[in-house]
C-alpha cells in the first residue's frame, strides 16, 4: 500500500509540476523547439531544474545503498547505444517536434483537451505494443523493458 500511495503522490506532484511549468502545453513547448523563429528559452530553466532534482535524488539514493520502499536499489548499467535505442529516441523527438507532447504531459493533459490527447496517447499506446515485437539486441528482457517485465 505505501508503494502505491508513494506512485500517486509522485505521479500527482509531477503532473502538477508539467501543468505549472508549461511542459504541458504544446504551444510553449513547441516554441521552446523553435529555435530558428520566436524561441521560448524558459523550459530550458525547467529542464536544467528537473536535472538537478534528479541529480540530487540519484546521489542520495547512491549514498542510502537502499530505497526506503523496496528491497534493493536497482539503477541501470547499460551505456551501449543500440540501433534499437537510438531508432526509439529519433522517433520520439520527431513526435515531440511534431506535436508538443511527450507521455507524461499527454497523460497530464488528458482530462483537460481530450482529443489532441488522446489521440497522442493512443498512438503512443500502438508504439509501446510495437516495441515488445521489435526482437532486443539483449538476451535479458529485463534489461530493455525493466524489473517489472
Amino acid at each position: 500500500m505505501a508503494k502505491t500511495v508513494s506512485a500517486f503522490t509522485v505521479g500527482l506532484l509531477f503532473g502538477i509540476g508539467l501543468l505549472v511549468s508549461g511542459m504541458a502545453n504544446p504551444a510553449k513547448v513547441l516554441a521552446f523547439l523553435d529555435v530558428t523563429g520566436r524561441w521560448d528559452p524558459s523550459l530550458a530553466f525547467v529542464m536544467a531544474g528537473a536535472v538537478a532534482v534528479s541529480a540530487a535524488g540519484y546521489r542520495v539514493a547512491r549514498r542510502r545503498g537502499r530505497p526506503v520502499l523496496a528491497p534493493r536499489l536497482e539503477i541501470p548499467t547499460r551505456r551501449d547505444l543500440d540501433p534499437r535505442l537510438l531508432v526509439g529516441a529519433a522517433l520520439f523527438g520527431v513526435g515531440w517536434g511534431l506535436v508538443g507532447l511527450c507521455p507524461g504531459p499527454a497523460l497530464t493533459i488528458l482530462s483537460v483537451v481530450p482529443a489532441p490527447a488522446a489521440t497522442f496517447v493512443a498512438a503512443m499506446a500502438v508504439g509501446m505494443l510495437m516495441f515488445r515485437l521489435v526482437p532486443s539486441s539483449t538476451s535479458n528482457p529485463k534489461a530493455v523493458r525493466g524489473a517489472d517485465a
